[in-house]
């Protein structure tokens, strides 16, 4: 279904500074959970420039698995728990694939025990890295936040998955040329 009018795009819900969340909570929209969310959608784009700057193809797998991490984010499974069920989770096989593919690039070109100044000493492809990494400790600091207010310890492998993929997120900077 295409979108050609205005309505589908513009509901002025928010005009009063509140939205919902998938279980159609009403929240204010200064509220941890538009936080999480609206920092794990920054990272993805990151990421998209990630991905154009050096075709590494994993990056499609690891926005995908960000968007299932906002549906769970988005959704209360105390308040709407059938919904909740049906969610793609992350899952223990998610978070050992990034450190299947860290091993991977460590194996092809360990790193120097030094510091590194972001984006300084690799390719222009590194310095996306760099910035996607920056953006993944925000979102997990992000994500901590939220599951402590809103008491949701389902997200703590969604919370282990945004620390590996700053772990990797570090490496491939410094693998740029993937």
């Amino acid at each position: 279904m295409s979108i050609r009018k205005f309505s589908q795009v513009t509901t002025k819900q928010g005009d009063q500074g509140t939205s919902k969340n998938y279980s159609n909570e009403t929240f204010r929209k200064d509220d941890l959970l538009f936080e999480a969310l609206g920092t794990n959608d920054e990272l993805s784009s990151v990421l998209g420039l990630c991905f154009h700057a050096t075709d590494y193809d994993p990056i499609r797998t690891i926005q995908r698995k960000l968007q299932d991490m906002n549906a769970m984010i988005a959704t209360n499974p105390k308040t709407d728990h059938a919904r909740y069920e049906k969610l793609a989770n992350v899952t223990d096989e998610d978070v050992e694939d990034l450190e299947a593919q860290e091993a991977e690039l460590l194996e092809k070109k360990p790193i120097e025990p030094r510091f590194f100044l972001p984006g300084s000493d690799t390719s222009s492809s590194g310095a996306w890295f760099d910035l996607a990494r920056a953006v993944a400790r925000r979102a997990e600091r992000t994500l901590v936040r939220f599951i402590n207010h809103h008491a949701r310890e389902d997200l703590a492998l969604a919370r282990q998955y945004l620390n590996r993929l700053s772990d990797l997120l570090f490496i491939l900077a410094r693998n740029a040329d993937v």
